[in-house]
This record gives C-alpha cells, structure tokens and sequence, in this order.
C-alpha cells in the first residue's frame, strides 16, 4: 500500500482495463479480483466503467475493500463544468460503487483544467469522491494547477517504463507530496521493452520473467503501477512483491533510458486533443 498525501492508501499494484470491452472487460475486473487484485482503473475514454463495475459486483468483494480509479475525458472537459459534472454522475452510476477512489484529469487539455478541477473539489467535499489528481501532467501544469487548487492532487499517472523513466518528472511530484502511478510499463506499440537483452539476462538471474522484472522495477522506485487486466498474468504480476532486484541492477535498468514514448501523440506538451 503507498499513502496518499490525504491520508488514504492506494495498493500499489492494480489492473488497467484500457482497450478492454464489453464481456471481456467485466470477466477480467472479476477475475483479477479473484486472484487477489484489489485496485482497478479506468477511465470515461475507455467506454467500459459499466462493465468494470458490473466485474466488481460478480467478484463478491466487498466494495470498501477495492480502491476504483477513473478519468474525465477530454472531450467532457472542452465542453465545460457542466458536462464535467454530468460525466462525473454518470460515471457514479455506470460503476455501481457508490463512489469513487480516485478521480483523474486524464490529460491537460489547455484551457479547461481550472473549471474541471473546481468540479472535482466540489465531488471530493460532497463525499461522492474520495481522492482527485491529474494524469500525464508536466511541471508545468502541476505549477499552473497548484496556483488555484484548493485540494491538492494526490497522484499524477504518467507513462513509465524502462525506456521512458521519467526521473526528474517524478523527482518534481514527489517534491510536491504527489504520488507517481506508472501506466504502459512494457511500453506500447511498436516498443519491445521486455525483449530488450538486458532484461532477458535480468529474468534469467532471478529466474522471473521479464515482465516481472520490469513492474518489479518500477514498485522498487516506490511507484504505483496499473498492468493490463490479462488474466493469464494475474498470479505472476502479483508474484512481484515477493522478490527484490539488486539497487545496481535497478540503476542498470534505468540506465535504458531513452525519453521514448511508446506513442508519439502521447506527448503532454502537443497531445492533439
């Protein structure tokens, strides 16, 4: 569990549901919460919370027991406080959950974070939402934000992964008290993290798996991560907390760095949206 800086916990592994649909979203959000998972994440863009809180429901788990994260989407946030506050209620009903986690800004989208945050801070004082933060913020919109915010956002997920490390990033959030939760951690696309040589030798020393050794990686630097809802790597994603990698071969698999996103659109700074 990492603290939040308003005092609550968050589990420092959890599942991601992006590009899971319809059956096969509420089958995963169940099985994962079966084997053990209690943190889930999603997002209005994901067009599944239904399905995430119907997984939810199947599990039997009780709800207090399931920290549930997801994000207001960018095109509600072009559209103003009022949509925000729509999408906000309407995500409430569609996860079933009777509130929310964690609420995220999913991207800095220029000129609209003010009003969506102000919304946020009026879900977090009415009880409806337990926790609010920003994903895929730079320093400079943490500046911006912090010069009006009233709550202070607790998390910013960002993309981590061993070829985009994001050090002084990270540096800066933990200097403000914001936790840092790694998204896309084997990277995405055309992007071979796990088959790098390195990692290889690494799963052959610990006698792990690549994957392993990456998302252990990225618990060692005292991040949050949020791996894909594959069923078939459930049992072995959890497996993470029970080994610890050397600090030099950390510092070696940070040594991979290249400032590389996984999607060249996903640059915060020229995002198109």
């Amino acid at each position: 569990m990492i603290r939040l800086n308003n005092n609550i916990e968050i589990p420092q592994i959890g599942v991601g549901t992006w590009t899971l649909r319809g059956e096969i979203a509420r089958q995963n959000v169940r099985l994962a919460l079966e084997a053990g998972f209690r943190h889930v994440d999603t997002a209005q863009g994901y067009e599944n919370e239904a399905e995430v809180g119907l997984g939810i429901i199947d599990s039997g788990v009780t709800r207090q027991e399931i920290f549930v994260t997801t994000k207001v989407a960018t095109n509600i946030m072009r559209e103003g406080h009022e949509a925000v506050r729509k999408s906000i209620d309407e995500s409430l009903a569609k996860l079933k959950t009777g509130y929310i986690d964690l609420l995220l800004i999913h991207w800095p989208v220029k000129d609209c974070v003010k009003d969506t945050w102000q919304v946020m801070e009026d879900y977090v004082l009415q009880g409806k939402v337990k926790s609010i933060g920003v994903s895929n913020f730079n320093r400079h919109h943490l500046d911006d934000l912090l010069t009006y915010a009233e709550i202070r956002p607790v998390i910013n997920q960002i993309e981590v992964h061993p070829f985009m490390t994001q050090e002084e990033n990270i540096a800066y959030n933990r200097q403000l008290g914001i936790q840092v939760e790694a998204w896309g951690p084997f990277g995405q696309g055309d992007i071979d993290v796990v088959g790098h040589p390195l990692l290889q030798s690494l799963a052959a020393k610990y006698q792990k798996t690549a994957s392993q050794i990456v998302l252990r990686w990225i618990v060692q630097r005292g991040l949050i991560t949020i791996p894909r809802a594959k069923p078939n790597h459930f049992a072995e994603n959890l497996e993470i907390m029970t080994f610890s990698l050397s600090n030099d071969d950390v510092l070696a698999i940070s040594a991979l760095n290249q400032n590389l996103r996984s999607n060249v659109l996903n640059d915060p700074e020229t995002f198109p949206w």
